[in-house]
Formats: structure tokens, sequence, C-alpha cells
């Protein structure tokens, strides 16, 4: 099984519908997807069963914070957005996560002696998608 190092990530963005671009600067990011589960269990039954509920997924991305920067300037908070997430880079053949979703937080931290950092968190809306470049 092969494995890859972060440092070859992208994340592209923009705001929904329009065509996404490369976000600046950024230091790492999160694609989480979670599962509901609806408890099925009846009375007779010696132990608890489940069924397939709905999934969610967020997206995060921590980045320095660049105020010349396009894609980092559209993330407000409740704005529409697409995004592809690419986890080893963009060369042919390489992973992509794809979708549209709703930005739920941003953040701006800066302390006198660090960088400006920024974290803006992303609630998918419907599926993402797994594809390939």
């Amino acid at each position: 099984m092969a494995t890859v190092t972060g440092q070859s990530g992208v994340v592209k963005l923009n705001l929904a519908g329009q065509s996404v671009a490369v976000v600046g600067e950024i230091r790492s990011f999160t694609i989480e997807t979670t599962a509901d589960t609806i408890e099925d269990s009846s009375m007779g039954n010696t132990s608890r069963t489940y069924k397939a509920g709905l999934d969610a997924s967020t997206v995060t991305i921590e980045c320095y914070w660049d105020q010349a920067d396009a894609q980092q300037l559209v993330l407000d908070s409740r704005a529409s957005v697409d995004f592809e997430v690419s986890p080893s880079g963009t060369g042919s053949g390489s992973k992509k996560y794809s979708g549209t979703g709703v930005v739920t937080s941003k953040s701006i931290n800066a302390s006198f002696d660090g960088m400006v950092e920024a974290s803006f968190s992303i609630q998918a809306s419907g599926a993402v998608t797994e594809g390939a470049h």
C-alpha cells in the first residue's frame, strides 16, 4: 500500500456556481464524514440492532491568513461554496473530494510572536463525491 505526504495537498473553492480556485497558504485540512444510525430494536431482541441513517461531512481548513487571497475572502459565515480537496495533489489519477457546502465558522487568530492564522469550517450540503484528477 502506498502512502503519501501531506505537503502536496490542495484545496480549491469558490462561491457556489463559480469556478473553484486554489486557496493560498494552506497549513492543513480535514474532511470528516459521519453517519447516523437508527435503532430498530424491538421486543424479543437480545441485542440492539441498527440501520444506516444519513451521513454528513465537514471540511475544515487551517491556513496562514492572507488578506489578498480571493478564496480566503469568500469564506464568510453562511456563504455557500463549492469545494474540491485533493489530499495528495492534483496530478493525474490523484484522489479528489468535491461538493457544495455552507461556511459555518471563520476564525482569525493572531499573537505578537507568531503568524496570523485562520480557520474555516464548511458543512457539506449533500454528499461529498470521491473522484480522480
